[in-house]
């Protein structure tokens, strides 16, 4: 498994805004239109304005071999072919070394599945008040390995990036955006309940690893 199989980047959740995506529009996954002569997408050109290499949809995913799938906690449950159905529906990105994937504070319905490379999570905490000229600090939240999800809290509920997540070496990623996924639900029915079910679980775990880690807490005061 991955050193941190989904160490997400976004906001907690709030209240019950973390709904399915929509199933809106009839047009294929936006990581067609990345690959396609046509204009590029606004995802696309999201991800472009960023600085990051939009190589294309993620097709033939499967060629990157099984060990995807056991390194990933969301793939893992996968077939071969389920795998590329995925990947059509999916953006492919390449990042720098100290580029940034995704940025704290910013706002993103999307997230991103590590394919190679490793990144560093990091969340800026206020400095202390008493100290004008102190800075703020970031605090490392984790280093994510390839078959690592981030990002996939602010995809539903549309809140602000909660964590910022830098390249340590050369990374390729594969975005999915909430309009990919409605679109998945609808044009392969079994391939998108698998993945809701899987992001659910890894929401699930990561919300009680951080129920574990704020009881560890309250026991130390």
């Amino acid at each position: 498994m991955a050193a941190a199989s989904s160490l997400n980047a976004a906001a907690p959740p709030q209240g019950g805004n973390a709904a399915l995506p929509e199933e809106t529009g009839s047009a294929p996954p936006q990581a067609h239109d990345a690959a396609g002569a046509g204009a590029p997408s606004p995802l696309q050109e999201q991800l472009q304005q960023a600085g990051l290499e939009v190589l294309g949809s993620c097709q033939k995913m499967s060629g990157r071999g099984p060990a995807l799938l056991q390194h990933s906690a969301l793939l893992e449950d996968f077939t071969m072919n389920e795998l590329d159905t995925l990947g059509e529906a999916m953006l492919l990105i390449r990042a720098q070394p100290g580029q940034v994937l995704i940025a704290e504070g910013d706002a993103g319905d999307w997230m991103l599945l590590l394919l190679s490379g490793t990144v560093d999570v990091t969340k800026t905490t206020p400095a202390n008040g008493d100290d004008p000229d102190a800075g703020d600090n970031q605090s490392r939240l984790g280093v994510t390995t390839e078959g690592a999800v981030l990002g996939e809290m602010s995809m539903f509920d549309r809140d602000v990036r909660y964590a910022t997540c830098t390249a340590i070496d050369a990374v390729e990623a594969a975005v999915l955006s909430r309009a990919a996924i409605g679109q998945l639900i609808r044009q392969h029915p079994g391939v998108g309940a698998k993945l809701m079910v899987k992001i659910t679980q890894l929401l699930a775990q990561r919300l009680r690893n951080t129920s574990n880690r704020l009881v560890r807490m309250l026991q130390k005061t």
